[in-house]
């Protein structure tokens, strides 16, 4: 991977691990459904130059089906379902569970799509589960915390899963910019009518618009563009290695600005995530492969 692609990488990491305390600090003043919808609506002007083209309008026209239902089940509902969590998890927690996605995306292939997974896929799906699982009895236990904002989480994180495998079975041949600003713009349209189940009373603080607008424009926007751009210049198999910098991050900025604590269950439970995920995108037997080609040259 070059440095640019690298920098690219990290950067990518830094902001999507921010977008959880984002919400953390936006939802309690704006609200879990008007949170939502200003952030489909500014993603969309963000990608809104990439749609006025003669090729983009033909391809939002030819898949408007395919895109609305990805608008709903990838952006709309766990968007809803992660503003919710984070009005009762840390950011921290938020980033370790979100990297459920890739496990729940490599389950619902198998079963949907007839993707076949390998043995150390299913060992990465039982690792990924025992994470779960520790973090969960971690917060309904220890701090005696309800379990459905951790299954608010995996709920989004299957909502992800899904989404990821009707991208590939109905919208292959789109441009990835177009299926994500097509996206966008459904979600924005869809949830409109949700403005007013908690339209906010009071005008919402400057440090929660700060927040808000970084959500919207930075971490959804913006860190589309540059996953693109990751894809283009490294491929798509270096990309998803983001998944394992956004728990990092959403931790470190978690700890640094919002003063949050995890316990050592958290980091276990993380750990074995990671490990899970590691073995259901294969990343884990490349790694062992490269290392024993480096082995056997020396």
């Amino acid at each position: 991977m070059s440095n640019r692609a690298l920098a690219a990488l990290l950067l990518l990491g830094a902001i999507w691990g921010a977008s959880f305390m984002f919400m953390r600090v936006a939802a309690p003043e704006f609200g879990i459904f008007t949170l939502v919808e200003l952030r489909t609506v500014l993603a969309t002007l963000v990608f809104l130059p990439f749609l006025v083209s003669q090729s983009a309008r033909a391809m939002l026209k030819a898949y408007w089906r395919p895109m609305a239902v990805l608008g709903l089940i990838n952006t709309g509902v766990p968007f809803i379902l992660f503003n919710y969590a984070s009005l009762h998890l840390q950011s921290g927690v938020l980033a370790i569970l979100n990297a459920t996605a890739p496990m729940f995306g490599a389950l619902i292939a198998m079963l949907w799509l007839n993707d076949r997974l390998s043995p150390s896929g299913f060992v990465g799906l039982v690792c990924g589960f025992l994470g779960v699982v520790l973090i969960s009895f971690e917060k309904a236990v220890g701090a005696s915390i309800s379990l459905i904002p951790i299954l608010a989480v995996l709920g989004a994180t299957c909502c992800y899963g899904f989404g990821a495998c009707l991208l590939k079975k109905s919208l292959a041949g789109v441009k990835p910019v177009v299926v994500a600003g097509g996206s966008q713009a459904w979600a924005s349209l869809l949830l409109c009518p949700l403005l007013f189940v908690d339209f906010p009373s009071e005008l919402p603080s400057a440090l929660a618009w700060i927040n808000a607008l970084a959500l919207a424009i930075g971490g959804t926007g913006i860190a589309y563009l540059l996953y693109f751009y990751v894809i283009a210049i490294a491929g798509p198999a270096k990309a998803i290695m983001v998944g394992y910098l956004v728990p990092l991050f959403g931790i470190v900025w978690g700890f640094f600005f919002l003063g949050e604590r995890l316990s050592w269950m958290d980091f276990s439970g993380g750990g074995l995530i990671l490990l899970g995920i590691s073995l259901t995108s294969g990343v884990a037997q490349r790694g062992y492969r490269w290392a024993m080609g480096q082995s056997s040259v020396h």
